[in-house]
């Protein structure tokens, strides 16, 4: 029953960009249909599985949907495909545009059976530029971007890439909104449209509203980049069992924090005297920071600075973040039973409305798990389906044992 109920997406996308957006929009109540091909989106084989085909990253980017295989290289593949968008409100995809053009599945073909349909592409680069055609990935758009520049320059020189597909997911989420916003259009209007969210304009969009700085202006004011984000000391501190992230930022918190640290004495240092004077002085700040935070344990450092109301949260590790408190008490990670997959983790929806409750639909399918229910949506009888399966076109998958 969430917000988006009664909206049905084709979705063509596979790897983690555009599933990661479509996942989102089935949480949100839309109908969503999966359309792999033969082979299947290679995310299903990535990392441990308790069966093939159903690995952990797939599993985390494609529940609330249905999954139909078919094979778009055919004429019959395509038929049943543009049958299925005669009756959809939206068509994501994540290859590029040249690849629709060559499936004769381009906007024009498409919005000639659906006029209605909010067409859209994420895809590495606007269509209007000399990168056009170019393949892209997460790790590519990172250091297209300036952010493993960055990370270079806050760390030891060595550029790296963030450890995890930020790339693909903050695209994703701006394709969420584009298409969102596609949508209210076509139902003002009655037209649909075709919607490009490029990784690389989005991407530096993102990175450069921190660090455009002094480039902003014309001639610049100085060499670009937000100084606190860049400081060496800019990282979670060392405690005397552990570690521990604290932002201290505004004047109250900065007396909160001298009274909590007993550090009284820096209230008359002239370098922690306002907002101006940290920020010109924010590496010996931070590294100040980082010695005082070293004489106490962190559950020492937590119960006083929470008492100061001074921000603070533990560091977690990849296996302390499923008990944290918070999380634990609000049901973030429901075990939920998999029909084939037994017992797994998932992840609740963090958004939440007061009318519209929005929850995942189902557990992420099976290949070709939801083939011939979606071809009877679609009109198909029994005969034909069956020839579809017969002829390679579509693929079920097998019964459940």
């Amino acid at each position: 029953m969430g917000p988006l109920q009664g909206i049905r997406i084709i979705d063509m996308t596979s790897v983690l960009m555009g599933p990661f957006a479509t996942q989102t929009l089935g949480d949100y109540g839309a109908d969503v249909i999966k359309v792999e091909s033969p082979d299947g989106d290679i995310t299903r084989q990535i990392g441990p599985t308790r069966n093939p085909e159903m690995g952990p990253i797939y599993l985390n980017a494609n529940r609330s949907k249905r999954s139909i295989v078919l094979d778009l290289k055919t004429e019959a593949g395509r038929d049943v495909l543009l049958r299925l968008v005669a009756t959809a409100d939206v068509l994501v995809y994540n290859v590029r545009p040249q690849a629709m053009a060559r499936l004769r599945l381009d906007y024009a073909s498409v919005a000639a059976v659906n006029p209605r349909i909010v067409y859209a592409g994420m895809f590495g680069f606007g269509q209007d530029g000399p990168y056009a055609a170019k393949p892209a990935y997460d790790d590519l758009l990172q250091g297209g971007s300036g952010l493993s520049h960055l990370m270079g320059r806050a760390g030891d020189g060595t550029p790296r890439y963030v450890p995890t597909a930020l790339a693909d997911r903050v695209v994703g989420l701006s394709a969420v909104g584009a298409i969102l916003a596609s949508l209210l259009h076509r139902d003002r209007s009655g037209r649909g449209q075709r919607v490009d969210i490029p990784m690389f304009e989005t991407m530096v969009g993102f990175v450069l509203g921190d660090h455009l700085g002094g480039l902003t202006y014309e001639p610049p004011l100085d060499q670009g980049g937000y100084a606190r984000h860049m400081s060496p000391d800019r990282r979670p501190y060392r405690t005397s069992d552990g570690y521990i992230s604290v932002i201290v930022y505004t004047d109250k918190q900065w007396s909160g924090f001298f009274t909590a640290a007993g550090r009284e004495d820096l209230r008359s240092d002239p370098m922690f005297a306002s907002f101006p004077a940290r920020l010109a002085n924010i590496d010996k700040v931070y590294a100040e920071l980082g010695r005082i935070f070293e004489t106490r344990p962190t559950a020492e450092w937590m119960a006083l600075l929470d008492a100061a109301d001074v921000p603070v949260m533990p560091m977690h590790d990849l296996q302390s973040v499923l008990q944290d408190p918070h999380l634990v008490e609000t049901g973030f990670f429901p075990i939920a039973e998999h029909p084939s997959e037994g017992p797994i983790r998932s992840m609740r929806v963090a958004a939440t409305w007061s009318e519209t409750h929005a929850e995942p639909s189902r557990l992420a399918p099976r290949l070709g798990e939801q083939s011939v229910e979606i071809l009877g949506e679609a009109g198909y009888s029994a005969d034909e389906i069956a020839q579809l399966l017969s002829d390679g076109v579509a693929r079920a998958a097998p019964p459940l044992s």
